[in-house]
């Protein structure tokens, strides 16, 4: 799934991503960490990419769950640094996902990301919370992979979970009181299984059943 570089943020938790067919749905992984997976990722899912310039990290920090007026500075080794902890998170919470060892090398990564300080926030005059001036890509990582820990050690780890439509590969974790969430989102996923789920029985019901015999009672 891609983003719109024209995407208009959205005051409620979660990323606006778009279908192949440029359909645009709202997508809440429900963890700041996790939210950083949709930029692109490992292998295949590199083609995905769209971590390119370091501008690219501070328009996504914009976007994402963070507080507003987060004034970031990112530089290009940030940048790499950033796609690093991606690549790692990725398959950490797809591990996590189905209940597989995580991989030392893996959880390395996240480690050594969370050790710098991260992202500072302040309180306001007026009440307001706000960030403390001198923002680096370094304290947006740490603080990320901080995110990362407190989710994949805590009371949700058992509920991260992948998309259950067939060929969809996002992860989020579950936060719902009943936790049956399957989908990445009702509106994409879910009504795209539901619609293939009808056809498929749409047509085992036309699919002719054996013949009857002559004379007799209907064959089963």
């Amino acid at each position: 799934m891609s983003r719109s570089p024209s995407e208009v943020p959205d005051p409620s938790p979660g990323l606006t991503l778009f279908s192949h067919e440029g359909k645009p749905y709202r997508f809440d992984p429900g963890a700041l960490c996790l939210e950083l997976l949709p930029t692109g990722g490992p292998g295949e899912l590199a083609r995905f990419e769209v971590l390119h310039r370091p501008a690219d990290l501070v328009t996504w920090a914009g976007r994402s769950r963070l507080a507003a007026g987060l004034d970031l500075t990112v530089t290009e080794d940030e940048l790499v640094a950033a796609r690093t902890l991606r690549d790692a998170l990725f398959p950490l919470a797809a591990d996590r996902a189905h209940g597989r060892p995580l991989r030392a090398r893996d959880v390395d990564i996240i480690n050594t990301a969370a050790v710098p300080p991260p992202l500072v926030t302040r309180l306001a005059p007026d009440g307001s919370r706000g960030w403390a001036p001198g923002a680096t890509g370094t304290g947006l990582l740490s603080t990320v992979a901080r995110d990362a820990i407190d989710l994949f050690s805590g009371p949700y780890a058992d509920r991260v979970r992948e998309c259950g439509a067939h060929d969809c590969r996002l992860l989020f974790v579950d936060t719902s009181r009943p936790g049956r969430r399957r989908w990445c989102a009702m509106e994409h996923c879910g009504n795209r299984e539901k619609v293939r789920a009808h056809r498929a029985r749409k047509a085992t019901w036309d699919v002719p059943g054996p013949p009857r015999s002559a004379g007799g009672p209907p064959t089963c």
